[in-house]
């Protein structure tokens, strides 16, 4: 029970960000879902940061794991707004920034996660460049 109330918490928390930085930078002049794509990237690097801290040597318990990865970061991406705002693109006849969006979402997501279990790795193996 505790496990399912640490994701649910952290789901919360993140869906309420997102929705703030949703509102905040989603374009409805452009239609460019310019938030969607902050808290996708945002969230790929942060769970990088997550799971790297908690391959080393135990340093976050899989309670903080659940917390942080699974609930917040799961709530703070989405990967169902990401799709129907390609479906939107594509609605519109927009291919060109369906295939931008898509292929940089992608992209930049993944060395997003990579980039956050590079820099664990870098600043727990150089403690000093902290």
């Amino acid at each position: 029970m505790k496990q399912l109330l640490l994701v649910f918490i952290g789901g919360g928390i993140g869906s309420v960000l997102r929705y703030i930085i949703g509102k905040t930078l989603n374009s409805s002049q452009t239609g460019i879902p310019y938030g969607t794509f902050t808290a996708n990237i945002l969230g790929s690097l942060l769970i990088g940061i997550i799971l790297g801290l908690a391959a080393k040597n135990q340093a976050l318990t899989q309670n903080h794991t659940l917390l942080l990865a699974t609930g917040f970061c799961g709530g703070f991406t989405t990967f169902s707004t990401f799709a129907y705002e390609n479906h939107v693109f594509l609605k519109a006849g927009d291919f060109s920034s369906f295939a931008l969006y898509t292929i940089a979402s992608f992209i930049i997501g993944f060395l997003a996660v990579f980039a956050g279990i590079f820099l664990v790795d870098y600043l727990w193996n150089n403690p000093q460049n902290i």
